[in-house]
């Protein structure tokens, strides 16, 4: 017999999003280095707040990450925390510190993503 799981989010409740974050069509990809640990992974969702990678590996919420994106915009190089961690999937990103020169090749990246992708993701 089916159940239906409540949301986890109630809809009637705004979010505290200060950024929509954008679907990436699977060519974004991040290089991270985390508590000793380096990888490559794909970039599911971004925003000039934060961003969601598809890991396997985890990290503890509140860990520092440095990134370097690997886009054809140019160098965008951010250094972020674990602020959520979905198991087995990945882990959202907050970003902490961008350069001011990064800052221009991100928002370029976004644009370009909103203009691929269509509309942004709701809010989660």
């Amino acid at each position: 017999m089916p159940t239906n799981k409540p949301s986890s989010r109630d809809p009637n409740i705004p979010s505290r999003r200060r950024h929509l974050r954008i679907e990436t069509p699977g060519e974004v990809w991040v290089y991270w280095k985390c508590a000793g640990l380096e990888d490559t992974s794909r970039v599911r969702d971004l925003c000039l707040g934060g961003l969601f990678i598809e890991t396997k590996e985890v990290r503890d919420v509140g860990k520092e990450v440095k990134l370097h994106f690997l886009v054809q915009e140019g160098q965008i190089r951010a250094e972020a925390v674990v602020r959520h961690i979905q198991p087995g999937a990945g882990r959202g990103l907050k970003f902490t510190a961008l350069s001011g020169q990064d800052i221009p090749h991100l928002k370029a990246l976004i644009s370009r993503l909103q203009g691929s992708s269509g509309s942004p993701t709701p809010s989660a």
